[in-house]
């Protein structure tokens, strides 16, 4: 029984970038490069502040309670960091989940789509051009066997 290939729906490829959306795609990316150097200064010059702050905290007329309190600053700022990079890793997670819901997911469901109709096809092909190849190789068969024990052609 043959199955009906399903029809096929025309692909539109994607529209061409204009020059106005790279100019903007452009524009996104440098003030994305902006924003992570200034994040990086940032950090550099707290760095260096805090290396300051401990150095004249180092010297012999401080007391050691200052340089507790400073370790104790030091453990909140970095708990503060490390709170900052969960939310960031949670962003990037949320992110991925968008990925894959709206981008990953129709890939699957036009290549199942696609699968489908190779099985299609393959059928059609099988019961519509294989099959009559088929039987008529079989009856060449019996005609040239028929022919040879007739005597009419030669083995």
């Amino acid at each position: 029984m043959a199955t009906p290939i399903p029809p096929q729906q025309p692909t539109t490829p994607p529209p061409p970038i204009t020059p106005e959306e790279l100019a903007a795609i452009r524009e996104a990316e440098s003030k994305q490069k902006a924003i992570t150097a200034a994040i990086i200064a940032g950090i550099v010059i707290f760095l260096a502040l805090l290396g300051v702050a401990i150095y004249f905290l180092m010297q012999p007329a401080t007391p050691t309670d200052k340089i507790r309190d400073v370790f104790i600053i030091v453990v909140a700022l970095e708990s503060l960091v490390i709170g900052v990079a969960l939310i960031v890793l949670v962003m990037q997670l949320a992110s991925l989940v968008n990925l894959l819901q709206n981008e990953v997911r129709p890939i699957l469901h036009a290549t199942s789509e696609t699968v489908n109709t190779l099985r299609g096809t393959a059928e059609f092909l099988g019961e519509n051009v294989v099959e009559p190849v088929i039987k008529l190789n079989g009856y060449l068969a019996g005609l040239t066997r028929m022919l040879e024990l007739m005597g009419l052609k030669k083995k």
